[in-house]
């Protein structure tokens, strides 16, 4: 089972009057006036001191170091070879929507040849760890799912169909905020006896449903509405001791309701969310509202914040370092985003690289308002090819 240090690390601010009941967690540490992660290095009082606090806000408003400007990736073998596993996201990265993007299997094959460790973390919700391997097929890449425990996670073995230069398979894995859900709830001991409501798609209740955790809501609620009468009162279920909420093309005015009846009125009852992406791919033309915009709708309704447990809260590095024994100096993570995936690196310490294929542009790098700097960056991971023969 997951440690409880490993649990300890999600980002969190909490209401402190309803936390107690479910978190097995003793050490915080406040990072700024206005966020709280557990289990810092820095950790110093106990958990009872929460009850000081009246109260906590913006969970993903993490403290970063003040650093140098990003440098225009240009050696591309001196990066690979300073690590040992690089953490890819998935949308804006390997693709855009449901098409890859040019020349990402190539260099992950390279990659592989050089005997690195490929990562693959992604805060989509939509979709468990086992979806996301069918679209990694589905985009080129065989997948054979090989089974294990639970927490010990489900590892995946795929490979492009084979080309003369690339290796035959890698073991991988795919980290989904959706597994990181469940994960999280696993590591605490949430009760069995309690349920999930949630607002999510059909990832979030199929890795709930491998924790062997009771739920209710997703995608069938969708469809029911709320007729509103004089004297009207509607009823929820009081066994519901979290509500997940991730992304949901199936939002609507009754799960908004359902969910914040059962933060505000069920003792203890967790807040947690997927992720807090502003945007997202559904497809490679423009970009759509993501998570974010869920979450943000249960923040207005419940004045509480959630617990983030997908980038950038270091909850999935923590548990991927912890899994494989891998020192976080020796992981490079790329991303397209600056406030969820180089953040999530730099809050891992880890190497970070940015690339301008997905949601981040170079303006938006070097605007004077932007305070986040990752050490490198590049217009796509397949730039590694073209850098490396500039190279030699």
């Amino acid at each position: 089972m997951l440690s409880k240090a490993v649990a300890s690390a999600v980002s969190v601010t909490l209401n402190p009057k309803t936390t107690s009941k479910f978190f097995g967690l003793k050490r915080v540490s406040f990072v700024s006036s206005d966020s709280l992660v557990f289990g810092g290095k820095n950790s110093s009082f106990n958990a009872d001191g929460l009850k000081k606090s009246r109260s906590c806000s913006r969970m993903e408003s993490f403290v970063t170091k003040a650093s140098a400007s990003a440098q225009p990736l240009k050696n591309a073998d001196e990066l690979i070879d300073s690590v040992e596993t690089f953490i890819f996201d998935c949308d804006g990265v390997i693709w855009k929507g449901d098409k890859l993007i040019d020349g990402v299997p190539e260099t992950l094959d390279m990659l592989r040849s050089k005997g690195k460790r490929l990562v693959f973390v992604t805060n989509n919700s939509t979709k468990s760890r086992k979806q996301y391997g069918k679209k990694f097929e589905t985009l080129g890449l065989t997948v054979t799912e090989v089974k294990d425990s639970f927490l010990s996670i489900v590892c995946l073995k795929f490979h492009r169909i084979p080309s003369p230069n690339s290796s035959e398979f890698s073991q991988e894995e795919i980290f989904a905020s959706s597994f990181a859900a469940a994960a999280y709830l696993k590591s605490i001991d949430f009760p069995k006896d309690k349920k999930v409501y949630v607002v999510g798609e059909d990832g979030i209740l199929k890795e709930l449903e491998l924790a062997g955790f009771q739920y209710l809501g997703g995608p069938e609620d969708g469809g029911k509405k709320i007729e509103l009468k004089p004297g009207f009162l509607m009823e929820h279920d009081k066994d519901v001791g979290a509500v997940v909420v991730g992304f949901d093309r199936y939002f609507n005015y009754y799960k908004v309701q359902y969910g914040t009846l059962c933060i505000r009125e069920n003792p203890g009852c967790l807040f947690i969310a997927t992720n807090r992406d502003a945007v997202t791919h559904l497809t490679d033309a423009q970009e759509w509202a993501g998570g974010g915009s869920m979450v943000g709708a249960f923040v207005g309704s419940t004045q509480r914040e959630p617990l983030v447990v997908g980038k950038p809260s270091t909850f999935m590095m923590d548990y991927l370092a912890n899994k494989f024994g891998i020192q976080k100096s020796q992981i490079c993570m790329v991303g397209d985003r600056l406030d969820t995936d180089i953040l999530f690196g730099q809050n891992g310490g880890c190497k970070t690289l940015l690339v301008l294929s997905g949601v981040t542009s170079l303006s938006m790098l070097q605007s004077p308002n932007n305070s986040i700097q990752p050490d490198f960056y590049t217009n796509k991971i397949s730039d590694f090819l073209s850098l490396k023969a500039a190279a030699v």
